[in-house]
């Protein structure tokens, strides 16, 4: 599991991402708090989330 802010509400929540051998990886995925649409980025120095914005 790994822990990620929302760039949109600032509300944190777990997701289960990819096995890290599979890394970098890139993921379309929805706040599970406030619904908006996001990248959650798993890179060899860490897993973030980045509004599509952004």
């Amino acid at each position: 599991m790994h822990e990620v802010m929302c760039p949109s509400c600032g509300e944190m929540f777990e997701v289960v991402g990819p096995a890290e051998h599979e890394w970098p990886a890139e993921w379309d995925y929805d706040c599970e708090i406030c619904c908006r649409p996001m990248l959650i980025l798993f890179e060899e120095f860490g897993v973030y989330a980045r509004g599509l914005g952004e």
